[in-house]
């Protein structure tokens, strides 16, 4: 239960109703997109310790530094990588493995997307197929929106089948004790099955009017993948060092390793391996280059959203809401596992997922006596994380993933709105929710 403040804060406000009306306001601006969104969260987390709802110190313990330490790290791993020329190598190689057709590349690209997703996570991958698909789209003079909101879904729906793939299931696996191979079992299967039918809307919204210029699509044939290669010493750097951190996200959870700490050495590694051969001055300068390739409007809008969040959950609203849903539920497995789905669905559209889970597993262990003990909680445990996890797609801030693509797209001059981007997505991802649901049922009840 969380320490509620008991005064009143600037201008004799409760704390709840001043920490969601913020919320509510900062998601409105978010939403019209007058104004940076890195500045609106900065803004938003600044009045919630002016205004008394945090203090500063509680204000840090609210930002989640492993997912800040993870972005940063492999912001860093992906810049320095991109120097060897790899990236275009793998453009070339996935436009040429489908003959250049567009909607060939689209569907490879997700599949490639939803396969590292599970076995990395998902941040980390669209860190690696962001730039590729800009490459692509950019050579054949096609609009890179529909593919980057095709990644954005695979990327999530990936990250759902397994332990490490989002957020959430690592928290859910550390409070519950459930394994690689759990997730695997319960969740892989429906995810797969979510993940291809979800190509069906987005072929009939863009996939088959999808099309490129003959000239172009020949001259992308024409490539020589290996010209692509331009520092095949740093490419041997930069591969090693992505192999260990790869290494180090799926066994490091076993010794007590976050993710962050894994992403910050392969950064700082990578860095040393590239700078190293180099004097002093040129070092300086090429690792000025290196931290100026991250994506820094992302990194302070996580940071502002972090504390806008932890403000509003230290009110107790977030947990309100988690036992209005049991309540409603009346004690009743199916109903309650059902409820939390499609809850946990909504709620990760509209903030981040990561505290709505954090409130969740402490409420759904309690509920282990009324249901009979712990093994009569799985049910509800998978439809937890399924309906955070998927729900990630619902808006551009339900997950990580999408703000990083989002942040490319940005600098790339193709901007993905923040409204067209969620009236398209929520229906989607609803349609992905209710097919779980059917999932849930049929499974476990």
């Amino acid at each position: 239960m969380h320490n509620l403040p008991q005064t009143d804060v600037i201008f004799g406000m409760s704390p709840v109703w001043f920490a969601g009306g913020l919320f509510v306001v900062t998601y409105l601006l978010i939403i019209t997109e007058r104004l940076n969104r890195a500045i609106i969260s900065m803004m938003a987390a600044a009045l919630m310790i002016l205004s008394g709802v945090l203090t500063q110190q509680a204000a840090v313990q609210g930002v989640d530094f492993n997912t800040i330490g993870l972005l940063t790290g492999m912001m860093i791993i992906v810049g320095i990588t991109r120097e060897s020329g790899v990236f275009q190598y793998l453009a070339i190689r996935s436009a040429k493995m489908v003959k250049a057709d567009p909607w060939g590349i689209l569907v490879m690209l997700m599949l490639v997307t939803a396969l590292l997703s599970a076995l990395l996570d998902n941040v980390t991958t669209v860190l690696l197929i962001a730039p590729i698909t800009l490459l692509i789209t950019d050579t054949l003079k096609i609009n890179p929106y529909p593919y980057l909101f095709a990644e954005i879904f695979a990327s999530n729906i990936g990250g759902t089948a397994t332990l490490i793939g989002d957020p959430p299931n690592i928290m859910i696996g550390s409070a519950t004790g459930l394994g690689y191979n759990d997730f695997l079992f319960n969740l892989a299967p429906i995810a797969i099955f979510v993940l291809l039918i979800t190509v069906i809307p987005i072929y009939l919204i863009w996939g088959r009017h999808l099309s490129a210029d003959p000239q172009l699509i020949n001259k992308v044939m024409g490539y020589r993948e290996k010209d692509a290669i331009k520092d095949w010493v740093l490419l041997k750097k930069s591969l090693l060092v992505l192999t260990l951190v790869m290494l180090g996200f799926i066994i490091g959870h076993d010794y007590g390793l976050q993710p962050a700490t894994v992403a910050m050495f392969g950064a700082a590694l990578l860095l040393t391996l590239h700078v190293l051969p180099f004097s002093q001055e040129k070092q300086s300068q090429m690792v000025t280059k290196s931290l100026c390739d991250v994506e820094w409007i992302t990194i302070f809008f996580f940071i502002g959203l972090f504390i806008l969040v932890y403000g509003v959950e230290t009110t107790g609203l977030l947990e309100m809401l988690a036992h209005r849903v049991i309540e409603l539920t009346d004690g009743d497995k199916m109903v309650t596992a059902m409820s939390i789905l499609f809850v946990s669905a909504t709620a990760s559209a509209i903030i981040d997922n990561i505290p709505f889970v954090a409130t969740m597993i402490p409420l759904i262990k309690n509920m282990a006596v009324s249901f009979g003990g712990t093994e009569e909680l799985l049910p509800i445990w998978w439809s937890l994380a399924l309906g955070s996890c998927l729900g990630g797609n619902g808006s551009l801030v339900g997950a990580s993933a999408n703000l990083i693509v989002a942040g490319f797209a940005e600098r790339s001059g193709q901007p993905i709105r923040f409204l067209p981007f969620m009236l398209m997505a929520f229906p989607l991802m609803m349609m992905s929710v209710l097919v779980s649901s059917i999932y849930v049922y049929f499974r476990y009840f």
